[in-house]
Protein backbone atom coordinates (compact mmCIF):
# COMPACT_ATOMS: atom_id res chain seq x y z
CA UNK A 1 0.00 0.00 0.00
CA UNK A 2 1.79 3.23 -1.24
CA UNK A 3 0.74 6.65 0.65
CA UNK A 4 2.50 8.44 3.50
CA UNK A 5 3.62 6.20 6.64
CA UNK A 6 1.68 5.98 9.70
CA UNK A 7 1.03 9.07 11.57
CA UNK A 8 2.84 10.98 8.98
CA UNK A 9 0.99 14.33 8.10
CA UNK A 10 1.54 15.69 4.67
CA UNK A 11 0.75 19.71 4.12
CA UNK A 12 1.39 19.55 0.44
CA UNK A 13 -1.43 20.46 -2.07
CA UNK A 14 -2.16 19.05 -5.40
CA UNK A 15 -0.39 21.46 -7.27
CA UNK A 16 2.46 23.93 -7.23
CA UNK A 17 0.22 26.49 -8.51
CA UNK A 18 -2.34 25.50 -6.50
CA UNK A 19 -0.32 25.76 -3.22
CA UNK A 20 0.57 29.22 -4.21
CA UNK A 21 -2.73 30.19 -5.07
CA UNK A 22 -3.39 29.25 -1.50
CA UNK A 23 -0.61 31.22 -0.06
CA UNK A 24 -1.47 34.43 -2.05
CA UNK A 25 -4.88 34.20 -1.10
CA UNK A 26 -4.37 33.17 3.09
CA UNK A 27 -1.17 36.00 3.15
CA UNK A 28 -3.17 38.75 1.26
CA UNK A 29 -6.22 38.25 3.68
CA UNK A 30 -4.44 38.05 6.78
CA UNK A 31 -2.58 41.20 5.35
CA UNK A 32 -5.15 42.93 4.38
CA UNK A 33 -7.13 42.54 7.64
CA UNK A 34 -4.77 44.38 9.65
CA UNK A 35 -3.55 46.90 6.85
CA UNK A 36 -7.81 47.78 6.13
CA UNK A 37 -8.79 47.84 9.74
CA UNK A 38 -8.01 51.40 9.78
CA UNK A 39 -10.43 52.64 6.70
CA UNK A 40 -13.10 49.98 7.22
CA UNK A 41 -13.05 49.31 10.87
CA UNK A 42 -13.86 46.24 12.15
CA UNK A 43 -15.49 44.77 9.80
CA UNK A 44 -11.93 44.24 8.14
CA UNK A 45 -11.04 41.11 10.52
CA UNK A 46 -13.49 39.66 8.85
CA UNK A 47 -10.24 38.38 6.63
CA UNK A 48 -8.61 36.89 9.22
CA UNK A 49 -10.74 33.30 9.23
CA UNK A 50 -10.55 33.53 5.42
CA UNK A 51 -6.33 33.66 5.55
CA UNK A 52 -6.51 31.14 8.45
CA UNK A 53 -8.58 28.63 6.47
CA UNK A 54 -6.44 28.92 3.46
CA UNK A 55 -3.09 28.51 4.93
CA UNK A 56 -4.58 25.37 6.54
CA UNK A 57 -4.31 26.77 10.50
CA UNK A 58 -0.70 28.56 10.44
CA UNK A 59 1.77 29.96 8.19
CA UNK A 60 4.37 27.62 8.87
CA UNK A 61 1.84 24.77 7.96
CA UNK A 62 1.83 26.04 4.15
CA UNK A 63 5.88 27.00 4.46
CA UNK A 64 6.22 23.08 5.13
CA UNK A 65 3.35 22.18 2.52
CA UNK A 66 5.08 24.03 0.07
CA UNK A 67 8.39 21.70 0.35
CA UNK A 68 6.40 18.72 0.72
CA UNK A 69 4.64 20.05 -2.55
CA UNK A 70 8.05 21.09 -4.39
CA UNK A 71 9.30 17.44 -3.23
CA UNK A 72 6.14 15.73 -4.54
CA UNK A 73 7.23 13.25 -2.13
CA UNK A 74 10.69 11.93 -3.55
CA UNK A 75 12.34 13.03 -0.10
CA UNK A 76 11.55 11.02 3.11
CA UNK A 77 13.12 10.86 6.86
CA UNK A 78 14.39 7.49 7.79
CA UNK A 79 15.47 7.14 11.30
CA UNK A 80 17.64 4.49 12.58
CA UNK A 81 17.87 4.44 16.39
CA UNK A 82 18.94 7.62 17.35
CA UNK A 83 19.46 10.28 14.49
CA UNK A 84 17.18 10.54 11.22
CA UNK A 85 18.46 11.66 7.63
CA UNK A 86 16.69 12.53 4.90
CA UNK A 87 16.66 10.10 1.78
CA UNK A 88 15.22 10.00 -1.86
CA UNK A 89 13.19 7.50 -2.85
Amino acid sequence: MSGPDVGEKSFASTSLSAHLVRGLVGFGSLIGSLALTPFLGVGALLLLPVGIIALRGCPMCWLIGLAQTISGGRLRRSCTGDSCRLVTR
